[in-house]
């Protein structure tokens, strides 16, 4: 029992290696072919001091998320070709003709992958977030000039009785374009417009306010240049909201859905990126089983090649799974988690299924 968990075993440190090495380079062509191909994309975007070589720079700067991204994939593919490269050399077989069992060797396999996962998450929660908000904000200088702050997308927001529209937030916590439309009894009473919003000591100050009040009869208008802006909502909370919620930590997803919940919204959004970053170690453990049941089961007989292009395809079909799940999740109403589970776990029943009735 505890030769199995030796992290030292010659053997496993080999089985490490090999895995680990193929991971890397698939992660490197995976990223390359990507960068490439949003290169090319990316050049018709230069305008004033945003050059191609600065789109080569914003490219680098978002290299973080993109390795979040082909992560699963690298992994994947990285394990059947380094496994594969050791079947095809028959060292697989001396191994276990040597009396190492499956059941090591899948534990060899796991310790590299276990590292990957480690740095994933790490990515994840403090590096990638940071690095895709400087890279729009650097960005949006180069084309727009010194001293342009970065904007997040507009979006809209349920509070109490009152739908708000935000047309963008600044980094200097200033929103722009805000629209208030207040209901009651599902009828519109009041709209309310304001230029900005600045979050001056703990409290936020509407600039040119044009308020507009709906009776059955008539209408009233009323200017004034500064109101304070009663609400729960903060920046952070306003950040998060305009920010692209694929990029976000999941610490800070996990956050804006308690958020969304306490205002009796739904956040299966949130959550289902939460849960997708949360249990990225299941789902890279499960896509190893499969590679691993590629190699000892059905596909140990064909060459290298095909089973790497059963590889992709099996990967493409979890993604598409999982993107199709999301929405399902909304629709008939099960957990934003089981979108993310059931085809991590179909994965792996598949995988120990091969690896049972081969091992």
């Amino acid at each position: 029992m505890f030769g199995a968990l030796n992290p030292f075993d010659r053997l496993d440190r080999y089985i490490a290696r090999n895995v680990l090495g193929a991971i890397i380079i698939v992660q490197f062509v995976l990223l390359g072919l990507d960068i490439t191909i949003a290169y090319i994309g990316d050049l018709g975007d230069t305008q004033g001091n945003y050059s191609a070589l600065d789109v080569l720079v914003y490219l680098g700067m978002r290299l973080p998320w993109r390795f979040y991204q082909y992560a699963p994939v690298a992994v994947l593919i990285g394990a059947l070709i380094g496994l594969g490269t050791m079947a095809s050399s028959n060292e697989l077989t001396v191994m276990r003709a040597a009396g190492r069992s499956l059941g090591r060797i899948l534990w060899g396999v796991m310790k590299p992958v276990l590292v990957v996962v480690a740095v994933v998450l790490l990515v994840a929660e403090f590096v990638s977030p940071r690095t895709e908000q400087f890279a729009e904000a650097w960005r949006l200088e180069q084309r727009q000039g010194e001293g342009t702050m970065l904007q997040s997308r507009s979006g809209w927001q349920l509070e109490g009785d009152s739908v708000y529209r935000f047309g963008a937030i600044r980094a200097d916590d200033v929103v722009l374009d805000l629209t208030r439309y207040r209901f009651e009894d599902r009828r519109l009473v009041e709209a309310t417009r304001a230029a900005r919003a600045s979050w001056e000591q703990g409290a936020w100050q509407l600039e040119g306010v044009n308020t507009t009040r709906i009776f059955e009869d008539r209408t009233e208008s009323e200017y004034v240049d500064r109101m304070p802006w009663e609400t729960d909502l903060t920046p952070t909370q306003l950040e998060r909201l305009l920010r692209d919620i694929e990029s976000q930590a999941p610490s800070e997803l996990w956050a804006y859905a308690n958020f969304l919940q306490s205002q009796g919204q739904s956040a299966e959004q949130p959550l289902l990126y939460f849960w997708q970053k949360v249990l990225m170690p299941l789902t890279m453990g499960s896509l190893v089983l499969i590679a691993a049941s590629f190699v000892f089961g059905p596909l140990r007989t064909v060459a290298a090649g095909t089973r790497v292009f059963y590889g992709v395809v099996t990967g493409l079909v979890f993604k598409y799974v999982q993107d199709l799940l999301a929405p399902a999740s909304s629709i008939f109403g099960f957990s934003p988690v089981w979108a993310v589970l059931v085809p991590t776990l179909a994965c792996a029943v598949v995988g120990l299924f091969f690896l049972r009735r081969n091992g």
